[in-house]
């Protein structure tokens, strides 16, 4: 007696199976109706931008009497919102100068988070010392404290400076002239430091272990392998860590307002801004040109770094 085998039924290719719930989900998100959702949401959050920029170029008694959408129906374009925020006098803006202000405080504010971070996250990942891990977790959990906790204890420092015994072990800073610039420069760089140590560190302990081996074997020490090594494979981390911080500065009115002084011959283009509009807000309509002159070199650093910061942020996403 011969038994009957059992076939059992193909299932078909996997493709021809029933999509789970990420594919429905990213095959809605592309659908016609979500691109026209984007598209209806990109606009209505461009509008008030549009706004500001077709005011920045109208007469300052249209801008106070009626709405920018006017502008389509009567156009007048002037560029005398414009000259007179940038060379006009102090009463006008006169932002030329703080606009050089603003570069003199995110230059270097910018390098030295990127110099110090860049070796802190080197020593925290393949330099093995007692407390390492505890010390990159302290460095973790400064990210979540607020730096407003920290403006008064930092201003003290910078005032008073440091006395141990009455002995006076570091000088008191000025708030005023050249010196707050550095008061300004300490403060952004303690203030950027633990998220760049964070996002740096996460790059550069993926790296090949082979490759400082055989670096070790060559004879090479740990400071020719960071600047041989480490520094060309983390450039793109190191240019998106740069882009970031350089708009925190650069857009930065708390830190900025506390540590200039109050000196307007330091203070920055968004101190000199948030002062146009005047105590009554008499003189707003000379910051809609005046948030443009403020954006021109943001909008600069990103799209020629956009490349670079792509790059960055896919980089030691996929491990391989």
């Amino acid at each position: 007696m011969t038994s009957t085998p059992t076939v059992v039924p193909d299932p078909g290719p996997v493709d021809a199976r029933r999509p789970g719930p990420a594919a429905r989900v990213r095959r809605r998100l592309s659908g016609t109706a979500a691109s026209m959702a984007a598209l209806v949401i990109a606009v209505l959050w461009t509008l008030p931008t549009a706004g500001l920029f077709i005011s920045s170029f109208r007469p300052a008694d249209q801008i106070r009497t009626t709405g920018w959408w006017t502008f389509f129906a009567s156009p007048e374009v002037t560029l005398d919102n414009y000259r007179d925020v940038l060379f006009g006098t102090a009463s006008d803006g006169r932002l030329a100068t703080h606009f050089v202000n603003s570069f003199v405080i995110t230059l270097p504010a910018t390098v030295f988070v990127l110099g110090v971070a860049a070796l802190a996250a080197y020593a925290l990942a393949w330099i093995d010392f007692r407390g390492r891990d505890w010390l990159f977790l302290g460095i973790f959990a400064l990210q979540i404290v607020p730096l407003q906790m920290s403006l008064v204890p930092l201003l003290r420092f910078f005032s008073q400076g440091v006395s141990v015994g009455g002995l006076q072990v570091l000088p008191a800073w000025e708030l005023s002239g050249a010196m707050a610039f550095t008061n300004v420069w300490v403060a952004h760089t303690i203030f950027g430091l633990p998220l760049g140590v964070f996002l740096l560190h996460n790059f550069i302990s993926q790296l090949p272990r082979t490759l400082f081996e055989a670096a070790r074997v060559d004879g090479a020490g740990h400071g020719r392998i960071f600047v041989r090594i480490v520094l060309p494979l983390i450039a793109p981390a190191l240019v998106s860590l740069g882009i970031f911080q350089f708009l925190w500065v650069w857009n930065d009115l708390l830190v900025a307002l506390i540590f200039t002084g109050g000196d307007t011959a330091t203070a920055p283009l968004t101190v000199r801004l948030a002062e146009l509009a005047g105590t009554r807000g008499e003189a707003w309509h000379r910051l809609t040109a005046g948030a443009f002159v403020s954006m021109i070199v943001p909008l600069a650093v990103f799209f020629l770094l956009q490349r670079y910061f792509v790059r960055g942020l896919l980089a030691g996403s996929v491990k391989g």
